[in-house]
């Protein structure tokens, strides 16, 4: 599995979002973005990672900074997930992970001791150009917004 580096073009994408949207990382030329892939709605370590990047939104939109969640759950999933937590974050439906596995976002993992296919929680910050600023691979969902605004 193919793994991105800073300098790396940002492979680009189109998915649907919680509302059935259209959103394309095009459509964010001219500012930066952070671009999170976790494993699913609504368990207990992708709803921390999503509320305290919710909780940071503002300081990342000071920064000129979009923050875009993305996970194999479609957008039925996704605006539940949002309803019940009152999340503001747009999250991506990426069910056939063809743009997880471009960021190297999804393969082999660990599983509680055994190797399995999944998501690899994710993070990349995408400059104002499309390009990789910096990758975070096998992230702890506790604590990685703080880390990724710090790193900003």
């Amino acid at each position: 599995m193919a793994r991105l580096e800073a300098g790396s073009k940002a492979p680009t994408f189109t998915l649907s979002d919680h509302a059935g949207r259209s959103v394309a990382l095009s459509d964010f030329r001219g500012q930066r973005v952070v671009l999170y892939f976790y494993p699913a709605d609504d368990t207990p370590g992708c709803t921390k990672e999503a509320c305290q990047f919710n909780d940071a939104l503002r300081a990342f939109a000071d920064l000129n900074v979009t923050v875009l969640g993305v996970s194999p759950d479609d957008a039925a999933s996704h605006d539940a997930f949002r309803q019940k937590y009152g999340l503001n974050v747009n999250l991506l439906s990426d069910p056939t992970k063809k743009v997880m596995t471009a960021y190297g976002a999804f393969g082999e993992k660990m599983l509680y001791g055994k190797k399995v296919q999944g998501v690899i929680r994710s993070t990349f910050l995408i400059s104002d150009k499309g390009v990789i600023e910096r990758a975070w691979y096998n992230v702890r969902a506790d604590g990685h917004a703080a880390k990724v605004l710090a790193a900003l």
